[in-house]
């Protein structure tokens, strides 16, 4: 069965964008969805510094064009054979959106306005408070649980293999720093804010005002949900769970087994791609994997869809 799966913010570089302005049909699906995403599009995907696309108004509409165009790209633009040939989709935080326009629960331009409004609101609370995430690598479980805990930190990410994401003030994420777990190492993330815990809540806020405006549907592919890694098949439960996702935590790990008891047999990572499959191969063993990050990538990934994708009885 064939997975694709969509990165969250921090995924991003300068100019990751720019080979992708080659192909068909890119730069015109770009300008059209700059104006639904309040950004232009193809100059953050181009020619924006590192500090400019690490803003989370601009990121997060960025990351879900670049899956949206990339898929696009390599089903020609033909989203009938996307839905018939993959067998599941993912997303990590703001790549669950992607997941859900490939899923055809919303459409692009649905996508773009929700992750718009998302990312606007999301600023908005990481502006009001200082605050941070921090990569926690390694350790025993229950003493980073418990060194969380007792600096006030939120598990904001579970990405699986030991791998915890903290999120938190800055002034908490110091304490920890300096009172570390044992044998685990801390990396500083380039996000805006503590992301998927209570500093949040703004956020929700805001997309509980734009979510009945949105046209929605059931997933036409089987859609698994960060909050719990459970296959949604309710639209309008999967815009509910993207609502409250803001400030709730991913549980990427969860997500993962779910691929593997579904038969996941090759994952492919919608660009800017790297960071899924890396986690996939450690933590699923047995699956093909690729990173869609150019255009360059996409003869090896059509053959995985040759070879891993459902077949015209599956349609």
């Amino acid at each position: 069965m064939l997975v694709l799966v969509a990165p969250g913010q921090g995924a991003q570089s300068p100019g990751f964008l720019a080979p992708w302005l080659e192909v068909p049909g890119v730069a015109d699906r770009l300008g059209r969805w700059s104006e639904v995403a309040g950004l232009d599009l193809v100059h953050a995907g181009t020619e924006a510094s590192e500090e400019e696309i690490k803003d989370t108004a601009v990121a997060q509409p960025l990351l879900v064009a670049a899956g949206l165009v990339t898929a696009a790209a390599l089903f020609d633009g033909d989203h009938e054979t996307l839905s018939r040939k993959v067998g599941a989709v993912a997303g990590h935080s703001v790549g669950e959106i992607t997941a859900a326009v490939a899923a055809d629960v919303l459409s692009p331009e649905d996508g773009l306005a929700f992750v718009r409004e998302r990312s606007l609101g999301m600023a908005e609370a990481a502006a009001a408070t200082a605050t941070g995430m921090i990569a926690v690598l390694g350790g025993d479980p229950e003493e980073v649980a418990a060194k969380l805990a007792a600096h006030g930190v939120t598990a904001a990410n579970n990405n699986g293999g030991g791998q915890i994401v903290a999120a938190g003030t800055l002034e908490q994420l110091e304490a920890l720093k300096d009172d570390a777990p044992a044998k685990a190492r801390l990396i500083p993330l380039k996000v805006a804010g503590a992301f998927h815990t209570e500093h949040m809540a703004p956020g929700v806020a805001r997309l509980e005002k734009l979510a009945p405006t949105l046209t929605v549907a059931d997933p036409t592919i089987a859609y698994v949900s960060n909050r719990d890694g459970e296959v949604v098949g309710s639209g309008a439960e999967v815009l509910s769970r993207l609502v409250s996702q803001v400030s709730n935590p991913v549980r990427w790990d969860l997500c993962m087994e779910t691929l593997a008891q579904l038969g996941a047999t090759a994952v492919i990572e919608l660009s800017p791609a790297g960071t899924l499959t890396n986690l996939v191969k450690r933590n699923v063993k047995g699956v093909a994997t690729l990173a869609l990050k150019t255009p360059a990538d996409l003869d090896k990934a059509l053959a995985l869809v040759a070879e891993h994708g459902a077949g015209e009885q599956n349609a």
